[in-house]
């Protein structure tokens, strides 16, 4: 084993499962956005339309030191509140970030799997959902968390065009309150 991710991974006949998990340095990246934060986010809407600007406020918080589960607030468009949860961890036997999130919004929930950038400063996440061109369809999509500080980030989703390429829908900073 050459790991150590590799090493906490069950081996046959291992009961170790049945044992507390040990946080890993993955866990611990994404404990570093636990706190308060507020959010200015603005979200292409069509191609014909001025882009749609929002506010809001989002709460992160840690279960035990594996998972980061982070509940938002805002407005929707027409001015109706809406809800947001996320929850985020890492699945040393996948090697990948798992997830998920809801909205107030939404009937459909989006599950995450995901991997983080070399220098360790963004993590992507793929998902599907529905295809806002193609009523009735899913397409692939993208949320991707940028840490610039400690008291600074940025999530942008994305989806992937006809064409294969990704096309970038959605910006948000989100800045440390406490």
């Amino acid at each position: 084993m050459s790991n150590a991710a590799e090493l906490d991974k069950p081996q046959a006949g291992d009961l170790s499962g049945c044992m507390p998990a040990k946080p890993q340095a993955e866990h611990d990246w994404l404990l570093q956005l636990v706190g308060e934060w507020t959010y200015e986010s603005e979200c292409m809407m069509g191609p014909d339309q001025p882009p749609m600007k929002s506010s809001g406020t989002q709460s992160y918080s840690s279960i035990g030191e594996l998972w980061l589960v982070g509940d938002g607030t805002g407005c929707m468009p027409d001015g109706s509140p809406a809800k947001t949860r996320i929850t985020l961890g890492y699945d040393p036997l996948k090697e990948r970030y798992v997830g998920s999130f809801i909205g107030s919004m939404m009937s459909g929930q989006w599950i995450y799997s995901g991997t983080r950038s070399a220098d360790g400063t963004v993590l992507t996440l793929d998902t599907e959902g529905p295809d806002f061109t193609k009523p009735g369809e899913t397409a692939a999509y993208q949320d991707i968390v940028e840490v610039k500080s400690p008291d600074h980030h940025i999530l942008s989703s994305r989806t992937k065009g006809e064409d294969g390429q990704w096309v970038q829908f959605m910006t948000a900073h989100y800045r440390r309150v406490k």
